[in-house]
Parts: C-alpha cells; sequence; structure tokens
C-alpha cells in the first residue's frame, strides 16, 4: 500500500541524516545548462560563450543593486539636496499656460482679432489677480493653491521639441524622443535608494487605464528592473482592489517567508554559477516587496485613516483622494510619488472644461501644500505641477463654435513648490501674446536637471552604462535652473 508523499515545504534537509556516499548538499544538485554543456565536453565553447551573453556585462558591474547589496536601500547622494522626496503631479493633456499661470492682457485686447501671421487671437476669459506678498500673478482657476502664491515658483518660459501628446508625455518623463530610456522617477531611486524597504521606492497613482505613452511614463527602460514605478489605480472602490492579491490568504506569513528564503537561496546558487541574471534578480526583488507590502501597503493607501477634517480639505473627489494618498506615501519614506491627472486637451469649450478641470486639482493641491506645511514635511519634498506642452494663442483651427486652443511646443509653465525651491519666483518669459517662450528659456533636460539638483544629485554624474555607453536622464544636454533654487 503506498503512502501518500510528505509535501516538500514541510520536509527539513537538514534534520535529515545523510546515506551513505550521497551528497545532500543543494549545490551538488543546482547544474546550468551551460555547466551541463561543459562537462560533457563543450568547456572551451562555454568559455567563449561566457564571455558573450555575462548578464553581468549587460546590466553594469557598478550599478547600485548588485550581488551582496540591497538595491533599494538609501544611498548618500552627491550633495547634501534641501528634498528627500518628489510628488510629482502630471496635467497630462497639456494645459493651456495663457489661462492659468501666465497672463497675458494683450492678448485679452487681441481677442477676435488677427494676431500677426493671420490667425485669430483668443483672449483668456479668466481673470488674473495678485496673491502673497510676492505679488504673484495666477487665474482665478487656481484661486486655492495661489493663497500659496509665496511657497511656489513658476516656470512661465518651458518648450519642448514636439507637441504630440503621446511622444512629448514620455519625452517629460523620460527625457527621451526615440529610444526607450529610464523614467525621472526610475533614475531616482537607482541613484538614492529609498527610505522604506516596505513599500516601493516609486509609485505611480492613476485614476483608470494607463495613461498616453503606456508603462513607458515610469519604466525603468534598461536599469534593473527594480527600480521600475509600481502603478497603482486609484479608482478602485477599496485599498484591497487598488493593490490586488496582495496579502496570500492560504499561507501564513511565517510560511511565506521560508518560502521565500529558500528560493533566495536557490537564487545565490544560481548567482554564483552565472554571476547575475538580472531578469531573475527583479522577479525576486518583485516578490520579496510584495511581500513586505502586505504589513505596511494596506494601511499607507487606506485615507479612512486619516480625520474627517483632513479629508474634507482634500475634497471628496479623485485627486483629492490621489493627493492624500500622495501624502501619506511620502510621508512614509516613499521616495517618489507620481500623480496623473488626465483630461486637460481644450480644443474646445475652454472656458467650461478648463475650469472644470482646474476646479479638480486646485483644493487638494492647496490642500498637499498645507498639509505638507504643518507637518514639517514641505522643506524635504519637492512638489511639481506641468504638463507635456502649452496652447497657442489663438483659437483652435477647426473653428469651433465654442473654441479652445491648439497644440504649442513652444511655449508652456511649470510650478514648483516646497524642497530647495525659492518660493514667490517667477522664472522667465513668453513673447506679449504667450505664443513662445523668448526669455530665459527653459527645456525638459534643464527641469530634469533641476529636480535631481533639488534631490542632491549631480544630473552630469547620475550615470549608466548600457551598450558600450554611459547614459544619463539628460542626455548629453540640461543645465540647472538656478534662478527658482532657494
Amino acid at each position: 500500500m503506498h503512502s501518500e508523499p510528505e509535501p516538500l515545504d514541510h520536509l527539513d534537509f537538514a534534520a535529515e541524516q545523510p546515506c551513505q556516499g550521497i551528497s545532500t548538499n543543494i549545490e551538488d544538485y543546482f547544474l546550468t545548462r551551460r555547466q551541463l554543456l561543459s562537462r560533457m565536453g563543450m568547456g572551451l565553447g562555454a568559455l567563449s560563450l561566457a564571455n558573450i551573453i555575462d548578464p553581468l556585462r549587460l546590466v553594469g558591474a557598478d550599478a547600485p543593486g548588485k550581488i551582496g547589496a540591497g538595491p533599494l536601500v538609501p544611498r548618500a547622494p552627491h550633495f547634501a539636496g534641501k528634498a528627500k522626496s518628489i510628488i510629482h503631479i502630471f496635467a497630462q493633456g497639456a494645459p493651456s499656460h495663457i489661462d492659468t499661470w501666465d497672463p497675458k492682457p494683450a492678448l485679452t485686447r487681441m481677442s477676435g482679432k488677427a494676431l500677426p501671421g493671420g490667425d485669430i487671437g483668443l483672449g483668456s476669459p479668466f481673470t488674473f489677480s495678485k496673491y502673497g506678498q510676492s505679488g504673484l500673478e495666477v487665474s482665478e482657476v487656481f484661486a486655492k493653491t495661489a493663497a500659496h502664491a509665496d511657497d511656489l515658483a513658476v516656470i512661465r518660459s518651458m518648450w519642448t521639441d514636439i507637441p504630440a501628446h503621446e511622444v512629448a508625455t514620455v519625452f517629460m518623463n523620460t527625457g527621451s524622443l526615440r529610444i526607450a530610456k529610464p523614467s525621472l522617477g526610475s533614475w531616482l531611486i537607482y541613484g538614492l535608494g529609498t527610505e522604506n524597504q516596505n513599500l516601493p521606492g516609486f509609485i505611480a497613482l492613476r485614476g483608470g487605464g494607463l495613461p498616453l505613452g503606456g508603462a513607458s511614463n515610469y519604466q525603468s527602460a534598461f536599469l534593473p528592473g527594480v527600480y521600475q514605478g509600481t502603478s497603482i489605480n486609484t479608482l478602485a472602490p477599496s485599498v484591497p482592489q487598488m493593490i490586488q492579491n496582495i496579502r496570500n490568504t492560504y499561507v501564513s506569513k511565517a510560511e511565506q517567508r521560508r518560502q521565500m528564503d529558500f528560493v533566495h537561496q536557490l537564487n545565490q546558487i544560481h548567482a554564483q554559477n552565472l554571476q547575475r541574471d538580472a531578469a531573475l534578480e527583479t522577479r525576486l526583488e518583485s516578490y520579496e516587496i510584495a511581500f513586505r507590502m502586505q504589513a505596511e501597503s494596506l494601511d499607507a493607501f487606506d485615507i479612512n485613516k486619516e480625520s474627517e477634517e483632513v479629508r474634507t480639505a482634500y475634497g471628496k473627489s479623485e485627486q483629492g483622494k490621489q493627493l492624500l494618498i500622495a501624502r501619506r506615501l511620502i510621508e512614509r519614506g516613499v521616495r517618489v510619488v507620481q500623480v496623473w491627472h488626465n483630461g486637460w486637451d481644450h480644443h474646445q469649450q475652454l472656458q467650461t472644461r478648463l475650469r472644470q478641470k482646474a476646479g479638480e486639482i486646485d483644493q487638494p493641491l492647496a490642500a498637499l501644500l498645507h498639509d505638507l506645511k504643518q507637518r514639517g514635511l514641505l522643506e524635504s519634498t519637492l512638489v511639481v505641477w506641468g504638463g507635456e506642452f502649452g496652447r497657442k494663442s489663438t483659437r483652435d483651427r477647426n473653428g469651433y463654435e465654442d473654441p479652445g486652443r491648439d497644440h504649442n511646443a513652444k511655449a508652456f509653465s511649470v510650478v514648483m513648490a516646497g524642497g530647495g525651491v525659492k518660493g514667490g519666483t517667477v522664472h522667465g518669459a513668453t513673447d506679449e501674446f504667450g505664443s513662445a517662450a523668448v526669455t530665459d528659456k527653459v527645456h525638459p533636460h534643464d527641469l530634469h536637471a533641476t529636480m535631481l539638483h533639488c534631490m542632491g544629485l549631480d544630473h552630469t554624474k547620475l550615470t549608466y552604462r548600457f551598450n558600450g555607453r554611459d547614459f544619463r536622464l539628460t542626455d548629453v544636454a540640461g543645465q540647472v535652473v538656478k534662478p527658482i533654487l532657494a
């Protein structure tokens, strides 16, 4: 009569008595294909093959996260930066700078008239007022955020290369128009690690589906996969639905830990034989993070643990929920949180649609700035708001009865606050109609260099060797925008 075999996870190999002449060392049973071929008379061929497909050569021997070092542990910056974390609010769709942060009275006077070039001017339907001791001029649609004018730095002279949403969005996040490159958040985690080992270092909060450009916006590309962003759908009605399958209800945590340790033991043997397999390392790090997240993630994403007063201040909307989660994550040591706010592509019905869209983020953003400041976190948290390009100063070319604005790569605005930023500052300028940046122009490479600088990183030194050359976020360009720095 046959007895049922004992489950493998209940066997204790160390406690078993070895049979005479039979090895119980697990390494003796771990044979790679390369070793098998070598032992079957193909050793010389394998020696040549090793130099060709050595995984360590593909990922960089001196990269953070190499075997024996935790890839997400905090690392010292190049110099003492003011910021330790970033909340990046991406207004996808390209907000109109002329109707938000860049007042153009000359355009208002020319509204409905032909501008130089022949197109009909479209003045802003919104009123701009001065706020704070700095007298920063802001549109009425951002009146609540404008109450923090003396904490804000507005770059009015942004420009980019191509006014196409998907390309420009990925460019603003990765600094690349052509090949797939790591995102800003991935570079930051690669350079600095993260303060909380129980949560991902880079989290992207999205309201529903993927943004234009998809996961390319928070990918790690040729950096090790452990540095890629973790995407969370905040539209899900509950935290377990936001972070699906984060808890294993069938196996105890102690047993999960035992299984993870066994897998790591197997991987160490594999690493000794093949040095390193980047894909395997990434998979194991993902498992490890997911295991550790069980203890903290459900708490971090649960805004119901905040007081009614705080939740009301942020507004009980999708964007309020996102920014409150962002604050909770930053408070727990997450390095980079990106918040996706889509729907800013206003080719028509500008007055109605832009007011609505700005209204979705105005109160939550104002609450975030107040909350961070009250908790002593604003000085160490860089907050950035902006989109992928701007809008034209003329009526949309399609001739809508209730017009909006067409795409414009030559001018847009980005707003910054917090760690390392000089509040109450305006940098650069567009021409009298807001058509193009003309003074102290700032390119996305310059913006990225400045954001890295606020975090204590020299953009020219944060490099990764791939395919025989050193890559960096800012390619071979980028200048820190020093006038906006505190």
